[in-house]
């Protein structure tokens, strides 16, 4: 099966791509599903696969179904992906649609990692742990930088730092959803959870308005207005100063602590919008990991084009830009399944 053409549908927090992904990788973009070329399979990637779903599946009414029940925990993300996969179904029913989970990757991820500390009867009774998602990008930046000790930097729309030890998830900062973690165009990142509580008492909100500022309303956006670093970049106030810096710092300390987790770091990678397309954000978060090793090459960072790595030749720690494949992974996962 290893021949199949396989159109990749990735509906991500803040972008919809089309591709159709041939052997070995190879990709060319599509425009719309009425434009999609003859393939093979339909692979789809959805962030938030729970409990139930650890490995690709092929997309039935009965998964469907229960792919429903996981969209509030993933609103931003499976809502569109889900729309998506009807939309695709519809357009091209005669061949197999599969769904590629992002949380599938930190499936390796070890007891101490993913258990939060709560009571008993929350994490046994509804299911608390930590999921993590970017799988897909994370799984392809450790093929492309295969080190034993990697830092995974996936910074866009949603951002998450991944330790990956000998090719398998460790420790990441995305959690029980992909609110958790470093701030993000428009989320937080980890917050005081009484934060919330303080607000819902005081009459800020309920429930449903307050996860609406969660997703929609706060991290770039909630600090200085929008949710593009270049706009922050080309910007000189405190505000987009300010941001920029939250960002940074929190970035450096998830790295640090990633470094903790693996015991050591051998590489880190930055990749996705951000990470790929941002020096100066590359550059500021490598200056506060230089006590870990970490040496950037200047000119090798400005003129970055993915993939490179951009640290100066001695540098114990190396520094990636991996243009992130979250397409050639999903179809990979699709043929395997087919």
């Amino acid at each position: 099966m290893a021949g199949l053409t396989v159109l990749v549908v990735n509906a991500g927090s803040t972008s919809l791509k089309l591709s159709a992904v041939e052997e070995h990788d190879s990709a060319e973009p599509v425009a719309s599903l009425a434009e999609a070329p003859s393939v093979d399979a339909v692979a789809h990637r959805i962030v938030h696969g729970g409990a139930r779903f650890r490995e690709p599946v092929v997309i039935d009414d009965a998964v469907r179904r229960e792919l429903d029940a996981l969209t509030e925990l993933a609103p931003l993300h499976n809502a569109p992906a889900l729309a998506a996969v009807d939309e695709a179904r519809g357009a091209l029913p005669g061949v197999p649609h599969v769904a590629v989970f992002d949380s599938a990757f930190h499936a390796t991820l070890p007891e101490e990692a993913y258990t939060y500390a709560l009571p008993h009867r929350w994490r046994e009774e509804w299911g608390i742990r930590r999921f993590g998602f970017h799988g897909l990008s994370v799984a392809w930046a450790a093929e492309r930088v295969p080190v034993r000790r990697l830092v995974v930097c996936h910074l866009g729309g949603g951002c998450s730092v991944t330790a990956v030890l000998d090719g398998r998830s460790v420790d990441t900062t995305m959690g029980f959803s992909p609110l958790e973690g470093v701030p993000m165009a428009t989320r937080p990142g980890t917050i005081d959870p009484e934060i919330l509580l303080y607000l819902q008492r005081h009459g800020a909100g309920n429930p449903d308005e307050l996860e609406r500022a969660l997703e929609h309303e706060s991290g770039f956006v909630g600090l200085a207005g929008t949710a593009r670093v270049e706009e922050l970049e080309a910007r000189d106030d405190d505000d987009a100063r300010l941001a920029l810096a939250v960002f940074c710092r929190r970035v450096a300390g998830a790295v640090a602590s990633a470094a903790a987790a693996l015991g050591g770091v051998d590489a880190v990678v930055f990749t996705a919008g951000i990470g790929e397309g941002s020096a100066g954000v590359r550059a500021d978060i490598c200056g506060r990991l230089a006590f870990l090793g970490v040496e950037l090459d200047e000119r090798a960072n400005r003129e970055a084009q993915p993939d490179v790595d951009v640290a100066l030749p001695g540098s114990p720690v190396r520094v990636w830009v991996v243009h992130a494949r979250e397409d050639a992974i999903a179809a990979r996962a699709a043929r395997s399944l087919l």
